[in-house]
Protein backbone atom coordinates (compact mmCIF):
# COMPACT_ATOMS: atom_id res chain seq x y z
CA UNK A 1 0.00 0.00 0.00
CA UNK A 2 1.40 3.38 -1.04
CA UNK A 3 -0.04 6.76 -0.10
CA UNK A 4 0.90 10.19 1.21
CA UNK A 5 -0.76 12.23 3.94
CA UNK A 6 -1.58 15.93 3.62
CA UNK A 7 -2.63 17.90 6.70
CA UNK A 8 -4.29 21.23 5.87
CA UNK A 9 -3.61 23.87 8.53
CA UNK A 10 -5.17 27.34 8.46
CA UNK A 11 -4.40 30.10 10.94
CA UNK A 12 -7.58 32.02 10.16
CA UNK A 13 -10.65 30.61 11.87
CA UNK A 14 -13.95 32.26 12.73
CA UNK A 15 -14.30 30.17 15.89
CA UNK A 16 -10.70 29.86 17.12
CA UNK A 17 -7.95 31.77 15.27
CA UNK A 18 -4.55 30.11 15.43
CA UNK A 19 -5.98 26.73 16.44
CA UNK A 20 -3.17 24.66 14.80
CA UNK A 21 -0.66 26.36 17.12
CA UNK A 22 -2.56 25.80 20.37
CA UNK A 23 -0.32 24.24 23.01
CA UNK A 24 -1.27 20.71 24.05
CA UNK A 25 1.01 19.22 26.74
CA UNK A 26 3.99 21.22 25.54
CA UNK A 27 3.56 20.86 21.77
CA UNK A 28 1.48 22.74 19.20
CA UNK A 29 -1.62 20.85 18.08
CA UNK A 30 -0.32 20.56 14.52
CA UNK A 31 2.79 18.73 15.76
CA UNK A 32 0.67 16.11 17.50
CA UNK A 33 -1.30 15.55 14.28
CA UNK A 34 1.92 15.34 12.25
CA UNK A 35 3.48 12.81 14.62
CA UNK A 36 0.36 10.64 14.53
CA UNK A 37 0.38 10.69 10.74
CA UNK A 38 4.06 9.74 10.69
CA UNK A 39 3.17 6.61 12.68
CA UNK A 40 1.01 5.44 9.75
CA UNK A 41 2.21 3.56 6.67
CA UNK A 42 2.35 6.78 4.62
CA UNK A 43 5.42 7.21 2.44
CA UNK A 44 5.44 10.95 3.23
CA UNK A 45 3.54 13.44 5.40
CA UNK A 46 3.08 17.10 4.43
CA UNK A 47 1.47 20.05 6.18
CA UNK A 48 -0.31 22.41 3.79
CA UNK A 49 -0.71 26.00 4.93
CA UNK A 50 -1.03 29.52 3.58
CA UNK A 51 0.34 31.09 6.76
CA UNK A 52 4.03 31.67 7.43
CA UNK A 53 3.49 31.53 11.21
CA UNK A 54 2.35 27.93 10.94
CA UNK A 55 5.07 27.10 8.41
CA UNK A 56 7.77 28.42 10.74
CA UNK A 57 6.54 26.28 13.64
CA UNK A 58 6.33 23.18 11.44
CA UNK A 59 9.86 23.66 10.13
CA UNK A 60 10.98 24.11 13.74
CA UNK A 61 9.90 20.59 14.69
CA UNK A 62 11.21 19.08 11.45
CA UNK A 63 7.96 18.77 9.52
CA UNK A 64 7.52 19.06 5.76
CA UNK A 65 5.62 22.19 4.68
CA UNK A 66 3.89 22.95 1.38
CA UNK A 67 2.81 26.58 1.02
CA UNK A 68 -0.56 26.98 -0.70
CA UNK A 69 -2.82 29.76 -1.90
CA UNK A 70 -5.13 31.47 0.58
CA UNK A 71 -8.22 31.60 -1.63
CA UNK A 72 -9.33 27.96 -1.68
CA UNK A 73 -13.07 27.33 -1.31
CA UNK A 74 -12.57 24.04 0.54
CA UNK A 75 -9.98 21.78 2.08
CA UNK A 76 -10.25 19.44 -0.90
CA UNK A 77 -9.24 22.25 -3.25
CA UNK A 78 -6.17 22.86 -1.07
CA UNK A 79 -5.27 19.16 -1.11
CA UNK A 80 -5.39 19.18 -4.92
CA UNK A 81 -2.98 22.11 -5.08
CA UNK A 82 -0.52 20.18 -2.91
CA UNK A 83 -0.82 17.09 -5.13
CA UNK A 84 -0.14 19.29 -8.15
CA UNK A 85 2.85 21.03 -6.56
CA UNK A 86 4.32 17.66 -5.58
CA UNK A 87 3.79 16.29 -9.09
CA UNK A 88 1.88 13.25 -7.84
CA UNK A 89 0.71 10.74 -10.44
CA UNK A 90 -3.02 10.63 -11.25
CA UNK A 91 -3.22 7.13 -9.75
CA UNK A 92 -1.61 8.15 -6.44
CA UNK A 93 -3.62 8.10 -3.20
CA UNK A 94 -3.65 11.11 -0.87
CA UNK A 95 -5.10 10.97 2.65
CA UNK A 96 -6.48 14.21 4.07
CA UNK A 97 -6.02 14.35 7.85
CA UNK A 98 -7.61 17.36 9.53
CA UNK A 99 -5.20 19.64 11.36
CA UNK A 100 -7.32 19.61 14.53
CA UNK A 101 -7.22 15.84 15.11
CA UNK A 102 -4.30 15.39 17.54
CA UNK A 103 -5.55 11.98 18.71
CA UNK A 104 -6.21 10.38 15.32
CA UNK A 105 -4.94 6.77 15.38
CA UNK A 106 -2.42 5.71 12.75
CA UNK A 107 -4.65 2.69 12.12
CA UNK A 108 -7.47 5.00 11.02
CA UNK A 109 -5.21 6.64 8.44
CA UNK A 110 -4.08 3.27 7.12
CA UNK A 111 -7.66 1.99 7.01
CA UNK A 112 -9.02 4.80 4.85
CA UNK A 113 -6.11 4.51 2.40
CA UNK A 114 -6.39 0.73 2.15
CA UNK A 115 -10.15 0.90 1.62
CA UNK A 116 -9.71 3.18 -1.39
CA UNK A 117 -6.90 1.04 -2.79
CA UNK A 118 -9.13 -2.05 -2.57
CA UNK A 119 -12.10 -0.44 -4.36
CA UNK A 120 -11.04 0.48 -7.87
CA UNK A 121 -14.37 2.08 -8.82
CA UNK A 122 -14.25 4.55 -5.91
CA UNK A 123 -12.65 7.97 -6.24
CA UNK A 124 -12.83 8.77 -2.53
CA UNK A 125 -13.01 6.77 0.68
CA UNK A 126 -13.99 7.80 4.19
CA UNK A 127 -15.09 6.38 7.53
CA UNK A 128 -17.97 6.41 10.01
CA UNK A 129 -18.91 5.24 13.45
CA UNK A 130 -22.32 4.04 14.56
CA UNK A 131 -24.78 6.39 16.25
CA UNK A 132 -27.04 5.02 18.95
CA UNK A 133 -27.78 8.27 20.77
CA UNK A 134 -30.76 10.35 19.63
CA UNK A 135 -29.12 13.64 20.67
CA UNK A 136 -26.07 12.95 18.50
CA UNK A 137 -28.32 11.91 15.61
CA UNK A 138 -30.21 15.22 15.76
CA UNK A 139 -27.09 17.37 16.22
CA UNK A 140 -26.38 19.34 12.99
CA UNK A 141 -22.68 19.40 13.86
CA UNK A 142 -22.65 15.60 13.60
CA UNK A 143 -22.67 14.78 9.89
CA UNK A 144 -24.65 11.64 9.07
CA UNK A 145 -24.09 9.30 6.13
CA UNK A 146 -26.40 6.73 4.55
CA UNK A 147 -24.75 3.89 2.63
CA UNK A 148 -25.96 1.30 0.14
CA UNK A 149 -25.62 -2.47 0.40
CA UNK A 150 -22.07 -2.37 -0.97
CA UNK A 151 -20.86 0.29 1.45
CA UNK A 152 -20.97 3.27 -0.91
CA UNK A 153 -22.27 6.60 0.35
CA UNK A 154 -25.74 7.52 -0.85
CA UNK A 155 -25.96 10.87 0.93
CA UNK A 156 -24.37 12.97 3.67
CA UNK A 157 -26.42 15.41 5.74
CA UNK A 158 -26.44 17.49 8.89
CA UNK A 159 -30.09 16.51 9.28
CA UNK A 160 -31.07 13.33 11.17
CA UNK A 161 -30.96 10.65 8.46
CA UNK A 162 -32.31 8.10 7.87
CA UNK A 163 -35.49 9.20 9.64
CA UNK A 164 -36.56 6.92 12.47
CA UNK A 165 -39.36 6.88 15.02
CA UNK A 166 -38.59 6.31 18.67
CA UNK A 167 -35.32 6.54 20.55
CA UNK A 168 -33.61 3.33 19.36
CA UNK A 169 -31.44 5.03 16.75
CA UNK A 170 -29.39 3.17 14.16
CA UNK A 171 -27.40 5.62 12.07
CA UNK A 172 -23.86 6.42 10.94
CA UNK A 173 -21.82 9.49 11.85
CA UNK A 174 -19.27 10.54 9.28
CA UNK A 175 -15.66 10.84 10.43
CA UNK A 176 -13.91 13.58 8.45
CA UNK A 177 -10.84 11.73 7.21
CA UNK A 178 -10.64 11.10 3.47
CA UNK A 179 -8.50 9.27 0.94
CA UNK A 180 -8.56 10.54 -2.65
CA UNK A 181 -7.21 9.41 -5.95
CA UNK A 182 -5.29 12.32 -7.46
CA UNK A 183 -7.31 11.92 -10.67
CA UNK A 184 -10.47 12.61 -8.65
CA UNK A 185 -8.90 15.66 -7.01
CA UNK A 186 -7.97 17.03 -10.42
CA UNK A 187 -11.57 16.67 -11.57
CA UNK A 188 -12.96 18.10 -8.34
CA UNK A 189 -11.31 21.50 -8.67
CA UNK A 190 -12.75 21.94 -12.16
CA UNK A 191 -16.34 21.53 -11.01
CA UNK A 192 -18.48 24.43 -9.76
CA UNK A 193 -19.81 24.17 -6.23
CA UNK A 194 -23.01 22.13 -6.16
CA UNK A 195 -26.22 23.43 -4.62
CA UNK A 196 -26.34 20.61 -2.07
CA UNK A 197 -22.71 21.26 -1.12
CA UNK A 198 -23.57 24.90 -0.39
CA UNK A 199 -26.81 24.04 1.42
CA UNK A 200 -25.31 21.35 3.68
CA UNK A 201 -21.84 22.96 3.87
CA UNK A 202 -20.34 19.57 2.95
CA UNK A 203 -17.78 19.60 0.15
CA UNK A 204 -18.00 15.84 -0.50
CA UNK A 205 -21.45 16.46 -1.97
CA UNK A 206 -19.79 18.26 -4.89
CA UNK A 207 -18.01 15.04 -5.80
CA UNK A 208 -21.18 12.96 -5.42
CA UNK A 209 -23.14 15.45 -7.53
CA UNK A 210 -20.71 14.74 -10.36
CA UNK A 211 -20.89 10.96 -10.03
CA UNK A 212 -17.85 10.20 -7.87
CA UNK A 213 -18.37 7.09 -5.74
CA UNK A 214 -17.36 7.34 -2.09
CA UNK A 215 -16.66 4.02 -0.38
CA UNK A 216 -17.30 4.03 3.37
CA UNK A 217 -16.11 1.76 6.16
CA UNK A 218 -16.69 1.55 9.88
CA UNK A 219 -13.66 2.99 11.67
CA UNK A 220 -11.55 0.48 13.55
Amino acid sequence: MSFVVVIPARFASTRLPGKPLLDIVGKPMIQHVYERACESAASAVYIATDDERIAEVVRGFGGEVVMTRADHQSGTDRIQEVASLLGLDASAIVVNVQGDEPLIPAATINQVAENLQNNADAGISSLYHEIEDAHEWRNPNAVKVVTDGEGYAQYFSRSPIPWQDGENIQAKRHIGVYAYRVATLNQFVGWPRAWLEISERLEQLRAMHHGVRIIMDKAV
